[in-house]
């Protein structure tokens, strides 16, 4: 097996164990991933978080019962993308991660959050539920 297929497998485990870490709230297994000088970046709130401990700071108080769903994991090499529901005391967050990696370690993650909503009418002649999570 060449090289970069057995990287990409250790980093999609590497991204299944921190997701699980995080549904179970093992926030030292789930920032395990984040080199030491990462950054988090959460575009919609305008906020940056520099450095591992800072991250795990700010997650670790969060107030809120959260829960994260896995709905499918892609990328190669240094660049991932993580789509997921989290859901907060009940109610479910889309959310996007984009996590950029150097020597095996988050390096740079930017997450967008978005909140289900009704589709209109006029579309569902058009539409087909998603049910598949590989789309």
């Amino acid at each position: 097996m060449n090289r970069t297929v057995d990287r990409d497998a250790r980093t999609r485990a590497r991204l299944e164990q921190h997701w699980k870490a995080s549904d179970r709230g093992d926030i030292d297994t789930e920032h395990a991933i984040y080199a030491a000088d990462a950054v988090l970046d959460y575009p919609q709130s305008g906020e940056r978080f520099r450095g591992r401990s800072k991250i795990q700071a700010q997650r670790g108080g969060h107030p809120a019962e959260r829960h994260f769903t896995i709905l499918r994991i892609r990328g190669s090499g240094d660049l991932w993308v993580s789509e997921c529901v989290i859901t907060y005391d009940g109610v479910p967050t889309y959310a996007v991660s984009v996590m950029e990696f150097t020597d095996d370690l988050v390096t740079h993650e930017t997450q967008y959050f978005a909140d289900p909503f009704q589709a209109p009418p006029e579309r569902a002649a058009l539409a087909e539920p998603v049910s598949d999570p590989d789309r």
